[in-house]
């Protein structure tokens, strides 16, 4: 379920400014400003009718009185009227456009209202006027999280926590940019220095909840989103990723029943709604399932996923392969406990199985060679010895980090096909471990192999086995092949086939996953 547990960008955060302008330009009159001071007690203490009141009396008196215009401002964006907020906040910034206080909250009613970019401008204006406002820092940062600029957000935090290290709103941005950065270890660190700040906070149990479960740790995860609720009530994100996390762990009821909490709070979104479709078909229940991801679809749920999946259900026809963003986004958020999952849980055996193939038949060394959708590197420790050059091709870039300390002298992020095109009589040995169950049509791969091989050179691969004839997609949404398949297109692209093992490929579910180990030259 690609996307599954990824954060969520959260609104800024600003601390409300309550303190007077002490540079006002028409300086109140003795009771203006005892007014004034009475309308600030009782916007402190949440009174907000009887603060207006004041306000607007203050207001009357002296139109334009700097507080009462930015005071009024920040109490119209606490009471959920941001549009409001901008006009106060602003009449007031025309008065004294000194205020980098005024400016941060104008920022924050900007960014209420979906104007991330005049919202990062009026932070950076604060900036400008105080350049060690922590806060103006912190807002900035989400500002810039939003635009998906993560490397300038996280450099925005740290610079807020430089200045005042009890910032916890900078602390927990930072988890959050982290968790969209694929940087889980770094974004759980981050949200717990948060939690030391303030162990109350929800955004930072929600951002160790979706660090730890990046991380694999669905079980530490669910307990996060739990408690997350607990302190601020439920709400639609902590019961989607609540979701997320039970199905995660094979609780795939508990799962469905987080999905329609969920939803019952945000009943439009397509994606949870494609979510509680993949419970629907975990759970067995194939009709439900079906209508579940056609109604994903029409709210806007990826296509190419909802129609795959619908393949897989035999409700649809079967594309050719796997959609390309979903293969990428699946493994993105598989990166950070594929290598545990595969080889702990799954008994991946592929890359010793292809191994024992190449020793098998005399492979030889300081070869060029390209491994295959090669994930986080768990072929490299076979293929190395083998290899003058080693390149690793992935869709999944959050895979290839993972792969960096293994050994590659080059790693590349693209489309497979595409890159063996771009090269021609260039490698010696091809290799794709458990990379072919998301491709059903072989052909452009065979035919791109052939171009990219010298002469003499060897493609090594696994399939998993199709029931019937040619190829076919499975309910497990991975293909298989039939062995006259493999061995017509091989022949119709000009390849030998040394060798074509059966194998127990891995476990799922309990049950062997059989398949064939392919040695072609």
């Amino acid at each position: 379920m690609p996307g599954l547990h990824r954060a969520p960008m959260y609104g800024s955060v600003v601390l409300f400014a309550f303190e007077l302008q002490t540079a006002a330009v028409n300086a109140p009159s003795e009771s203006t400003a005892a007014l004034l001071q009475r309308a600030v007690g009782l916007h402190q203490q949440g009174r907000y009718d009887a603060a207006a009141l004041l306000y607007r009396q203050v207001l009357e008196r002296e139109p334009r009185q700097f507080d009462a215009l930015h005071l009024s401002g920040v109490m119209a964006r606490q009471r959920g009227d941001a549009q409001g907020a901008v006009v106060l906040i602003e009449q007031a910034l025309a008065v004294d456009a000194r205020s980098a206080r005024a400016h941060v909250n104008l920022g924050a009613a900007l960014a209420d209202l979906g104007d991330t970019e005049a919202a990062l401008r009026s932070y950076e204006q604060a900036i400008a006027l105080d350049p060690r406002y922590a806060l103006a820092y912190s807002n900035r940062g989400n500002a810039l999280r939003a635009l998906g600029r993560l490397d300038q957000a996280i450099a925005s935090y740290e610079r807020a926590l430089a200045i005042d290290p009890a910032a916890f709103e900078a602390a927990c941005g930072r988890a959050v940019a982290f968790n969209d950065q694929g940087r889980h270890a770094a974004a759980l660190r981050s949200a717990e220095q948060a939690l030391a700040l303030r162990p109350r906070h929800v955004e930072a149990w929600a951002a160790r909840g979706n660090a730890l479960h990046g991380m694999g740790r669905f079980s530490a995860a669910l307990e996060c989103f739990t408690h997350a609720a607990g302190i601020g009530g439920e709400r639609a994100d902590l019961a989607g990723w609540r979701g997320g996390a039970q199905f995660k762990l094979g609780r795939f009821e508990a799962a469905l029943a987080s999905f329609d909490a969920s939803l019952a709070l945000r009943p439009g979104h397509a994606g949870v709604h494609l979510r509680r479709a993949h419970a629907l078909d975990a759970l067995g229940r194939r009709e439900q399932a079906i209508a579940a991801f056609e109604h994903a679809l029409q709210l806007g749920a990826d296509a190419g996923e909802v129609r795959f999946a619908l393949a897989a259900l035999g409700a649809a026809a079967a594309p050719d392969a796997a959609p390309a963003a979903y293969v990428a986004a699946l493994f993105d958020q598989y990166a950070g406990h594929f290598d545990a999952h595969l080889v702990e849980e799954l008994a991946y055996r592929t890359p010793a199985l292809i191994g024992a193939a190449l020793a098998r038949h005399g492979t030889a060394t300081q070869l060029d060679t390209v491994d295959l959708g090669c994930g986080t590197g768990l072929c490299a420790a076979v293929l190395r010895p083998l290899s003058a050059t080693l390149t690793g091709v992935d869709l999944s870039a959050a895979m290839l980090e993972k792969a960096h300390a293994r050994g590659y002298d080059a790693l590349v992020c693209a489309d497979l096909v595409a890159y063996l095109m771009a090269l021609d009589d260039a490698v010696d040995l091809l290799v794709a471990a458990d990379v072919l169950v998301y491709l059903g049509d072989l052909a452009p791969l065979f035919a791109a192999a052939r171009r990219a091989l010298r002469r003499g050179g060897r493609f090594c691969f696994s399939v998993e086995l199709a029931a019937g004839a040619g190829f076919e997609l499975k309910a497990s949404r991975r293909y298989g092949h039939a062995d006259d398949y493999i061995a017509a297109l091989a022949a119709r692209t000009g390849f030998t086939v040394l060798e074509a093992t059966g194998v127990v490929l891995r476990r799922d579910r309990g049950a062997d996953v059989d398949g064939r180990i392919y040695l072609l030259d």
